[in-house]
């Protein structure tokens, strides 16, 4: 792959484990979303996803505890949507901040990241969390602060992982030709997404789940891969 000149990442199953969003972040936002938004309603950013969860959700008016209630159930349903990912974001940074956790990342990961970045390979982001969630995770991470490394984030505001369109656009934000793109992932259809759009493809398969054919190159972690 020595055409290659990016590399694109997944986050959760992929630099970092599910565990910690799933164990640590979700419950941290649910059992602080109900307090934040009682606190920061007055604040415009606040104001503008709770007007665009109440949109995305089809209701015209709504009390505050019924929008609160709308994004626990949201939540508790683990559902994409692009207003709760930002309230989400803006919540684990007051706990990142207070020193309540800082994020995981597989043991290889940092310096594999930084091994590339050496290279002269551009390194970016594209996960549902949203982009100020990626920044913290980074950016308050095991191994330090590694947002250095990367040169730019993507997230569902650029398209859905399983569709198409959105790595043609992340390959047109970067100002490469999908094929000098590499895309990590543990999800196969954003594997297939991202090839059918021309980019490269590697699938993360941790342990101990075990190796399948998923019809992407396979591999255990991030020192083997060579882009």
């Amino acid at each position: 792959m020595s055409d290659i000149r990016a590399v694109l990442t997944d986050i959760e199953g992929t630099t970092s484990s599910i565990d910690f969003v799933k164990d640590v972040l979700f419950p941290y936002a649910r059992q602080h979303l109900p307090a934040y938004v009682e606190t920061h309603t007055d604040e415009p950013e606040v104001q503008h996803w709770l007007h665009e969860a109440a949109k995305e959700a089809g209701i015209v008016e709504a009390t505050r505890g019924e929008i609160i209630n709308l994004l626990i159930r949201w939540i508790d349903e683990d559902r994409k949507s692009t207003a709760l990912k930002a309230l989400q974001g803006m919540i684990w940074r007051e706990g990142y901040e207070s020193g309540a956790y800082v994020s995981h990342m597989y043991p290889e990961v940092a310096g594999r990241l930084k091994a590339w970045h050496e290279q002269g390979l551009k390194l970016y982001v594209y996960s549902s969390g949203s982009v100020p969630a990626q920044k913290l995770l980074f950016g308050f991470s095991e191994n330090g602060d590694l947002t250095p490394l990367f040169s730019g984030y993507f997230d569902t505001q650029t398209g859905h992982k399983r569709e198409v369109q959105s790595y043609r656009l992340i390959a047109e934000a970067i100002g490469l030709a999908p094929a000098q793109v590499l895309f990590l992932s543990d999800i196969r259809e954003e594997l297939d997404a991202a090839r059918e759009a021309g980019m490269h493809t590697t699938h993360l398969v941790r342990p101990p789940l075990p190796m399948t054919d998923a019809g992407h190159p396979a591999v255990a972690d991030f020192d083997a891969i060579q882009p």
